[in-house]
């Protein structure tokens, strides 16, 4: 635990990276939104009714469909390079926060949610061609529900909050603001559309 703090530390200071952007999952043409399937609720800004524990609230992220019959070891991958900030891996709500510092001083934060397999830690660094896990199995899906065979992508404008790390979760530290946007204006503060920020940055490239 001590040694993730100071790897996280380390990196507060490091130089910004270069910013080169793909998306989340593999695909003939990593820099097309074209390849990307969502679910029937996985468009960013859809609001989402309550349930238990669970306010209504915006949603903040995009659930992509898995591309393709692959049951075994479906990568997902980082949106660009990056440092592994925060890690959850405790069943189906496993999560990876990634911070990438671009230069011009713009620095991001992406999370990637519904993982297994998971194959990076806090402190990690993190290329958008190394996978960080993968999505759900089978028998994963069969033990936690198929209502989480996709994943949950998020770019945000603003630092996660920081999370006191718990036994059981250990090197979770920091949260995104995924139950706490309950209007367009608390979602735009906190969040990108990731089809629109991707989109924007693929442009530039032309």
């Amino acid at each position: 635990m001590i040694r993730a703090i100071l790897l996280f530390m380390c990196f507060s200071t490091a130089p910004a990276q270069p910013c080169e952007w793909f998306l989340p999952i593999r695909a003939e043409d990593r820099r097309s939104w074209e390849a990307v399937r969502l679910s029937g609720i996985g468009e960013f800004g859809l609001p989402r009714r309550a349930r238990p524990e669970v306010p209504a609230h915006l949603h903040t992220g995009v659930d992509i469909l898995r591309p393709g019959e692959n049951y075994r070891d479906e990568p997902v991958f980082p949106a660009a390079e990056g440092i592994v900030i925060s890690l959850r891996s405790d069943g189906p709500f496993a999560q990876v926060i990634v911070e990438h510092r671009c230069p011009g001083g713009n620095t991001v934060w992406t999370v990637y949610e519904h993982l297994a397999g998971l194959a990076v830690t806090v402190g990690d660094t993190v290329s958008p061609h190394r996978p960080l896990g993968r999505f759900m199995n089978r028998e994963e899906l069969n033990r936690f529900g198929w209502q989480f065979d996709h994943l949950h992508f998020e770019i945000l404008r603003e630092k996660p909050r920081p999370l006191a790390p718990a036994p059981k979760t250990p090197l979770r530290l920091f949260t995104p603001y995924s139950l706490e946007c309950f209007s367009a204006e608390d979602l735009h503060k906190y969040y990108f559309d990731p089809g629109e920020f991707l989109a924007s940055r693929w442009k530039r490239l032309e």
